[in-house]
C-alpha cells in the first residue's frame, strides 16, 4: 500500500507509491548525443567564446581570460538577472515589481569536458567548494542581495545547455519562496522547542538508520522520510551550522567525501543520470527596515545543507495541480541501494 508523507520542513505532503516498485534499472534512459568538445565555450582554449572572468584559479605564468586555468567563474552569457541598476520596487494595482536585478554566474568546474563531479579528484573538488564559499561572501557585500542560490543542472532534462562540468549562481533581491519556507519552519520549531529542526532530524535518522546513505565524521547524507522524488538525497553537516560560508576548509574536506561519494553512487547505480543539485545556506543578515531582529533566531534555528534530485521521474499534471508529489520508489530502498553501492566500492579499494 502507498503511504502518505509529511515534509516538516516544506510542511508538503508527499505520495510514496512503493507498490509502482521501480528499481533503479527501471529508471535508463537513452543517453545524449555528445557534443564534440572544440565546439565548446567552455574548453580550454575557448575563453574568448565566454564573458570575461570574474575569477580564476590558474597557473602562476598563465594570462587571465586565457588558458592555463583549473577553475574559471564568469558572468552567465545569457543571464537571468542583470547586476547593474537599481532595484525600483513599485506597485502596480493589487501587483507587485521591481527591475530584474540581480547576478548569473557560471563556476567552470574543471578543464575536462567529460568529467563528472562523481569521479573528481577530492583535492580539485575542493577547489571548486571552495569557490562556491568565496563567490556568496563576495556577492552578500552587495545590500542588495537577499539570497545567493548555488545550483548545478546536469545532463539535458536537468535543464543543462552546456555539457561541460559547470555550476551556476543566481544572486536575488529577495529571498526564494522554497528558502523563505524552509527558513519559517526552523524558526517556528525553534521557537517552540529551541532546537534545530534540520538537527532533530539527523538526530532520528541516526538512530533508526533506516534512511542513511553515506556518512563521515562530520557529513550524513539522507535520503529524507518525505523524498518527493526517486534516490533524492540530502548532504547535511552532523554538528550544527547555519551558514555554508562559515565551513572552515578542514570540515570542508568531509562535505567534498560526502558529495563525491553521493554523486558516484548515484552515477554507477542509476547509469549516470541527469540530475541537480541546490545548496541551500543562510540569506544575508542585512538588517531591513521595519525588522530588526528578523534573523534574531537565525545562526541557532537554520542547518545549511544540499539537495541532490536526480532527474528519473517528470512532474506532471497531478503534482501541479496539488502540489503533491508522487515518488514510485522508498527512500528506505534508495538508501539501501547507495549503502550497498559504496560499501562494495570501500572493499574495492582496500583490496588494492
Amino acid at each position: 500500500m502507498s503511504e502518505l508523507r509529511h515534509d516538516p520542513v516544506q510542511k508538503r505532503w508527499v505520495i510514496i507509491a512503493k507498490e509502482r516498485g521501480q528499481r533503479p534499472i527501471e529508471f535508463k534512459e537513452e543517453k545524449e548525443k555528445p557534443i564534440d568538445p572544440k565546439q565548446c565555450p567552455f574548453c580550454e582554449g575557448n575563453e574568448s567564446k565566454t564573458p570575461p572572468e570574474i575569477m580564476a584559479i590558474r597557473d602562476p605564468n598563465s594570462t587571465p581570460n586565457g588558458p592555463g586555468w583549473k577553475l574559471r567563474v564568469i558572468p552567465n552569457k545569457f543571464p537571468a538577472l542583470t547586476i547593474e541598476g537599481e532595484l525600483g520596487r513599485r506597485g502596480f494595482g493589487v501587483f507587485d515589481m521591481m527591475n530584474g536585478i540581480g547576478a548569473h554566474e557560471v563556476i567552470i568546474e574543471t578543464q575536462k569536458h567529460n568529467l563528472h563531479m562523481g569521479e573528481m579528484p577530492l583535492d580539485h573538488l575542493l577547489l571548486v567548494t571552495t569557490v562556491y564559499r568565496e563567490r556568496i561572501k563576495d556577492l552578500y557585500k552587495d545590500k542588495r542581495f537577499r539570497y545567493v542560490l548555488i545550483f548545478k543542472n546536469y545532463g539535458a532534462q536537468s535543464g543543462a545547455s552546456i555539457a561541460h562540468p559547470h555550476t551556476q549562481l543566481i544572486a536575488t533581491p529577495i529571498t526564494p519562496r522554497t528558502i523563505a519556507e524552509e527558513l519559517d519552519s526552523c524558526k517556528e520549531h525553534y521557537l517552540a522547542k529551541e532546537r534545530c529542526l534540520f538537527c532533530d532530524i539527523i538526530n532520528q535518522e541516526l538512530a533508526l538508520e533506516e534512511r542513511i546513505a553515506y556518512q563521515n565524521r562530520h557529513f550524513i547524507v539522507i535520503c529524507p522520510f518525505a523524498s518527493r522524488f526517486p534516490f533524492e538525497c540530502w548532504v547535511l553537516p552532523k554538528v550544527h551550522s547555519h551558514d555554508y560560508t562559515e565551513t572552515p576548509d578542514d570540515i570542508l574536506r568531509y562535505f567534498v567525501d560526502a558529495l563525491q561519494k553521493t554523486l558516484w553512487a548515484l552515477k554507477e547505480s542509476l547509469d549516470d543520470p541527469p540530475y541537480n543539485f541546490l545548496l541551500h545556506t543562510a540569506p544575508s543578515t542585512t538588517p531591513r527596515p521595519g525588522k530588526p531582529t528578523y534573523w534574531s533566531t537565525l545562526p541557532y534555528d537554520y542547518h545549511w545543507h544540499i539537495e541532490i534530485i536526480p532527474r528519473l521521474v517528470r512532474v506532471a499534471g497531478f503534482e501541479w495541480g496539488t502540489g503533491f508529489y508522487i515518488n514510485p520508489v522508498s527512500p528506505e530502498l534508495a538508501a539501501e541501494s547507495i549503502r550497498k553501492i559504496l560499501e562494495k566500492r570501500a572493499e574495492n579499494e582496500e583490496k588494492q
